[in-house]
Order: structure tokens, then sequence, then C-alpha cells
């Protein structure tokens, strides 16, 4: 029996690792239980499902992810200022602190603190990743056939 392969209409289970170009490691999976996913139902990034269009149960991979095809290049637009007066209730407030923000929508958006002046205040809206290349250590435990409706 031919095994499946990584397409459309495919759920994946696969240990993963993510690094940096330095070798730190940001997300790594391997010491735990496999992540489960859809092929093209939009959680993945393109350039990781690109990366294991093919793969089937036992392949193993390392693939270099360029920024466009990963978290995308940094944007100084995502740099907002706020007035510092607007934080604070934050009382440990230093660079690099993560708070979380409403968006448009009212949900949540994470921004880091990139700066902090006498009465303004950077955030950062970038992904913590933008603009970096991205090493993706894949393990496919299994590919299964979408089950259709």
């Amino acid at each position: 029996m031919t095994k499946l392969s990584i397409g459309p209409d495919t759920i994946i289970n696969l240990h993963f690792s993510l690094s940096l170009e330095d070798g730190s490691i940001v997300d790594s999976n391997f010491d735990t239980e496999p992540a489960v996913c859809t092929f093209g139902d939009g959680k993945l990034l393109p350039g990781f499902e690109t990366a294991l269009v093919g793969l089937i149960a036992g392949d193993k991979g390392v693939f270099s992810i360029k920024p466009e095809n990963g978290f995308g290049q940094n944007n100084p637009n995502n740099i907002q200022e706020f007035p510092r007066k607007n934080f604070k209730e934050i009382k440990d407030l230093q660079l690099g602190l993560m708070i979380s923000f409403a968006d448009a929508n009212g949900g949540e958006l994470p921004g880091v603190i990139a700066d902090i002046g006498e009465t303004i205040v950077k955030v950062d809206f970038n992904h913590p990743l933008a603009g970096h290349t991205i090493k993706f250590e894949v393990e496919i435990i299994s590919v299964d056939p979408v089950e259709k409706k």
C-alpha cells in the first residue's frame, strides 16, 4: 500500500522545531506530543506548507524559510507611538515588555515596548520573528486523508 503524501485534503501529525539562524530554538515539540494540522486550512504559513508538500510518514527534513515566506519583513509602520501617560497603570514599564492591546475588532494584539521616552512610548506590533530566516525542522509522524462530510 502506498503511503499518503502531504498535500491538499491531508491531516498531518508532526514534530517540529523552529530556530533562528544563530541556532537559538524559538519553538519545538520534539519532547512532547506531535502537532496536528490540516494542510491548506490557513493555520500554517505558506512557506511552511510548501516545505511539507510531498513528505510522507517517517520523513524528516530541515528547511530554511525566508522572511517573505514565513513571518514577513519588519514593517516600520507597525511601530506606533503612544503618550507615556497611557501606560501609568503599568508599574514596571520596561523595554521588551509585551503588552496586549485591543485591536479594531475587539481582539487581542500583542505589542512589545521598543522605546520609552519622557512623553512618548514606542510599541512594536511586528511579529517577533519578522525579518528572520527560520530553520524549520520536521519529523512527519503520520499523514491521513481529511474525512469528507
